[in-house]
């Protein structure tokens, strides 16, 4: 099958607004003799404990440096709250932060007790509505604006195939790879509305597994011309319009293919995803703490391999000790191995230069009980449009973490 497509801008924040004023971009320091270290930190995409930072999280934080923050349900209790937490994690970096959060509505939805539960992407799909799927963006998407979010990890382009149907439930939209497109176009032009970065997942795609990545890793046979007409169709279609993908802990195997997970496979993140796919955007791993990596690899093994598979930033959500085993890792890798060195430092241009592009100054977040009164009766007032009743009882898929 043929991957050429025309080239479009990364569909990131734009630079001027809509009335031609023009906006500034966030201030990052210039820099000519990066050290290794800072480098290091700037890959991983690291999760906290609680509500705020602990002595221990300042500390490691300050040493590690890292690009980028995700919270979770168990980091959330107020808006002020969230907004002091990620202002405080931002303070300990030596560049602003990828401030991250899921955000799919439905099952993953880290909001649902502070704001309303938000509709899943299953059942603004199912309306057959494209309005509702830009606005199903654009709510997302201001709900983490307005807690101090600038990246939000939706949406899911894995197919709702028969065989992950009990995993991916309402999380995935179609079996068909062009109404997964359609609701992802929708879905990212409501994002981008709001100066929100998005996070397509997880590429190549998890429609055709039947075990949960979380647990352990999934083994998916899927032919090589079956999967360019099926489960990467999506990326195909939007890749130039995603600032950030991320790869699942799955395996593909085939003639040709690595049996590794996707994650540490060159084939899949090199070779198929910034070449033939032609994705420009920073490609990070899912989870790192999840069994379907951790089952075939220690932390250290694939924080390496994951870099050298082309990898740029790792994301690993809630162990510090994991964390800070990843970092030395890397640490210790790059100053035995020259090659190593380079994709590292390769790593730390790609997201010092996406920063640059892409983030925008923090506005101090004045988040007036009235303005999120009205936030929340918004997302009430889309779930009764939609017609989906909130699933607040259903586990979520990460509840291992500690979510509940």
């Amino acid at each position: 099958m043929s991957t050429r497509r025309s080239q479009n801008p990364i569909s990131a924040p734009e630079t001027s607004s809509t009335n031609g004023r023009r906006q500034s971009r966030v201030f990052m320091p210039r820099r000519r003799n990066v050290q290794l270290a800072e480098e290091a930190g700037q890959i991983l995409i690291a999760g906290v404990a609680g509500a705020s930072l602990s002595v221990e999280e300042r500390a490691w934080l300050r040493r590690i440096r890292p690009g980028g923050i995700i919270l979770f349900r168990r980091n959330i209790e107020q808006p002020a709250q969230v907004a002091s937490l990620l202002r405080e994690a931002d303070h300990a970096g030596s560049t602003p932060l990828f401030r991250s959060i899921d955000l799919e509505g439905g099952l993953v939805d880290r909001l649902r007790d502070l704001i309303a539960p938000m509709p899943s992407a299953a059942a603004v799909f199912a309306t057959g509505k494209r309005t509702l799927y830009r606005q199903h963006g654009w709510l997302i998407a201001r709900e983490a604006r307005a807690l101090g979010f600038n990246t939000v990890f939706a949406p899911v382009l894995d197919l709702a195939l028969r065989e992950s149907a009990s995993i991916l439930r309402t999380r995935a939209v179609s079996n068909e790879p062009g109404r997964v497109i359609d609701y992802a176009r929708y879905f990212l032009a409501g994002i981008r509305n709001e100066e929100i970065l998005a996070c397509g997942k997880h590429f190549p795609g998890l429609g055709g597994g039947t075990i949960d990545s979380h647990q352990s890793m999934p083994v998916i046979h899927r032919q090589t011309r079956l999967m360019w007409r099926t489960d990467l169709a999506p990326w195909l279609a939007v890749a130039d319009r995603l600032p950030f993908a991320m790869v699942a802990h799955a395996s593909y195997p085939w003639p040709g293919r690595d049996s590794v997970p996707a994650t540490v496979s060159r084939f899949w993140v090199t070779n198929v995803l910034r070449r033939q796919i032609r994705f420009r955007g920073i490609i990070l791993s899912d989870d790192m703490e999840m069994g379907g990596i951790l089952s075939q690899m220690s932390i250290e093994e694939a924080s390496i391999q994951a870099l050298l598979a082309g990898i740029q930033m790792i994301e690993i959500c809630r162990d510090p000790s994991l964390i800070q085993r990843a970092y030395e890792a890397i640490l210790k890798e790059a100053e035995r191995s020259p090659a190593f060195r380079e994709c590292v430092a390769s790593a730390w241009r790609k997201i010092h230069r996406s920063k640059k592009k892409w983030l925008k100054p923090t506005r101090r977040q004045n988040l007036s009980a009235a303005r999120f009164d009205r936030l929340c009766e918004e997302v009430k007032k889309f779930a009764a449009q939609v017609g989906e009743t909130p699933a607040t009882s259903a586990p979520d898929p990460e509840r291992w973490k500690g979510l509940q």
